[in-house]
């Protein structure tokens, strides 16, 4: 039976992108892996005679060799290679430490991640800072890329990512090119603009940050947040 004849709750993929990986059970997973069946049976009815040989037990399906898994019909050497890879990566993921987030303490903490990016530039760009509720790094991102004199940035695109991230927490930062230190009027602007957004959005723009090549200027460190 092909799986275009299953049910749609019975599509692994489909389920995959309608409820999202954890909806799926160990058999949606094999078959997804496998990605088609046999003649006489569908790709998530294989998945469940394969995982039922091992007592639906991971650990004892990595175990098996690519001649053990082609004793079932349906599974040729290169689905075989597929299921034994898979399960390879799961074993290196889970041997390998999550690293750690940085931590956002102060504005030298923002200038330390970005000053690299920036305090060289010859043109403005503008980056930011996602963070959680515990202020750790979630991501980063360049936002603009602008000429000698400024780098204007789309609040919309901010908050957008912001909210993909499920970010609590922004800093911004552009470069002064310039080598001068002090924010425009621009500069304020943009900053009073993006904090009464997120505001709304209860996320916290918790500083900006202005970077020339040697040196930085944090708007919360002045007392203009």
């Amino acid at each position: 039976m092909s799986i275009k004849f299953l049910a749609e709750d019975d599509r692994p993929r489909e389920k995959f992108l309608q409820k999202g990986k954890n909806a799926l059970s160990d058999s949606e997973l094999l078959a997804i892996i496998m990605g088609s069946g046999s003649r006489e049976e569908s790709v998530v009815e294989l998945a469940r005679k394969i995982l039922a040989s091992v007592n639906n037990n991971w650990h004892q399906l990595s175990l098996l060799s690519v001649k053990d898994l082609m004793k079932f019909k349906g599974i040729g050497e290169a689905k075989a290679i597929s299921i034994i890879t898979a399960l390879e990566i799961g074993r290196r993921r889970a041997g390998q430490e999550i690293p750690e987030k940085p931590t956002i303490g102060n504005s030298h903490d923002a200038y330390a991640i970005l000053k690299n990016q920036l305090s060289d530039l010859r043109t403005e760009e503008f980056w930011a800072i996602f963070l959680n509720n515990s202020n750790k790094v979630i991501h980063i991102s360049q936002l603009t890329q602008g000429g000698i004199s400024q780098s204007i940035v789309d609040v919309r695109v901010l908050f957008k990512t912001a909210l993909e991230h499920f970010s609590t927490g922004i800093i911004i930062a552009h470069n002064h090119p310039s080598g001068s230190l002090k924010p425009s009027k621009e500069d304020i602007n943009i900053t009073q603009k993006i904090k009464e957004a997120g505001n709304v959005l209860s996320i916290q723009l918790l500083d900006h940050i202005i970077i020339t090549q040697n040196s930085y200027f944090s708007f919360s460190d002045a007392g203009l947040l």
